[in-house]
């Protein structure tokens, strides 16, 4: 494996992420070879199961090294504060393939669930720090970042979309959250963001997006937004203080309840026990054009992706990243979340996706 120490952007993020400006131009020093993920040419489809199948061994990798938080929270768990992820890619007429490998010392499957308390009432466990967030009971996740077309961005990378807080305003808006996310009015950037509770039993990726929007009374994660759905999609399980399903055959490692698998609430459990605090069911329409399994094994997480090289559907331009010119490079960034809400660890470089 490569493993690279250059700076190529420098940019504080909520989600950490460096990005994509459509069609940049390849990096021309032959110095910076090891920024370039090579997707190389297959002929056969692969399976997305989270495993590294043979066909794999063909495709060249690159390490990146990831050992920056935005910040540290007060309630705590910090989670890992570095990791290394593997990524390979790979791509056919169609679809491109990625698969990442990082460890993880810890397998976090937990996103506020309930467990029933010694007077027979249930509570919703959460431990949230002095920015509104959790990182006790929550998930592992794993974030890339594309941009479609936001100026700037080969120089700044994710800095151009990410903003802090100044003492505690962002555009006069009262704000604790480590930075937000908004492009300039008529930009946006593409955001794979794989969700191990949310996402991950569905086998899918939540495709999102970054626009413009900087007030949150349009829009409450500022310019974060979910792709065009038609159906699917995870919600909360709570009714009345106490969780609204439950499922036939759940055990202590279920982490969510499918939505066609779904019961009315028995209150019939033992204190102590818990139900997964999440329902879900897969996204239907663009915001499920990412599909996607990750498995952990023995502290390492493998990820293996799957997308249309182009997408089609509502607002597909605007939401996704479209590789439609394979003589040309893309740059990217990945950050991984470890059992936490928005603390994560990411890098500064900006690295380029080529097809070969």
């Amino acid at each position: 494996m490569k493993k690279n120490n250059k700076i190529l952007s420098v940019g504080l993020c909520g989600l950490g992420l460096s990005g994509l400006l459509l069609g940049a131009p390849a990096f021309a020093d032959d110095d910076d070879d090891e920024m370039i993920l090579t997707s190389k040419k297959i002929t056969q489809a692969i399976t997305i199961d989270g495993v590294e199948d043979a066909i794999w061994d063909s495709a060249e990798d690159i390490e990146i090294e990831l050992d920056k938080t935005p910040y540290k929270p007060s309630n705590g768990y910090e989670g890992i504060t570095e990791t290394e992820v593997s990524i390979k890619s790979l791509y056919d007429d169609t679809h491109v393939y990625f698969l990442l490998e990082y460890k993880d010392p810890t397998h976090s499957m937990e996103r506020f669930p309930w467990m029933k308390q010694t007077d027979g009432s249930w509570k919703q466990l959460k431990a949230k720090d002095s920015t509104g967030h959790d990182n006790t009971y929550y998930e592992d996740k794993l974030a890339f970042f594309w941009n479609i077309n936001a100026s700037k961005f080969d120089i700044k990378g994710c800095a151009v979309a990410c903003h802090k807080a100044s003492q505690g305003k962002i555009n006069g808006i009262e704000d604790t959250s480590p930075a937000r996310k908004y492009t300039q009015p008529g930009e946006s950037i593409d955001m794979w963001h794989w969700k191990g509770v949310r996402t991950n039993p569905n086998h899918q990726i939540d495709d999102q997006f970054v626009d413009s929007t900087n007030d949150p009374k349009k829009n409450k994660n500022w310019g974060r937004k979910g792709d065009s759905k038609t159906g699917g999609g995870y919600k909360n399980n709570v009714a009345n203080g106490a969780p609204a399903y439950t499922a036939k055959g759940l055990t202590a490692t279920s982490v969510a309840i499918l939505d066609n698998e779904k019961v009315p609430f028995d209150p019939a459990y033992s204190a102590s026990d818990r139900i997964p605090g999440i329902v879900t069911a897969p996204f239907e329409g663009s915001r499920g054009d990412i599909e996607a399994l990750g498995v952990w094994k023995d502290g390492v997480w493998t990820v293996e992706i799957k997308r249309a090289l182009v997408t089609t559907g509502k607002d597909a331009d605007i939401q996704d990243v479209q590789f439609k010119d394979l003589s040309k490079g893309y740059l990217f960034g990945v950050a991984v979340f470890d059992n936490s809400q928005i603390n994560h660890v990411y890098h500064y470089d900006a690295y380029e996706l080529v097809f070969k």
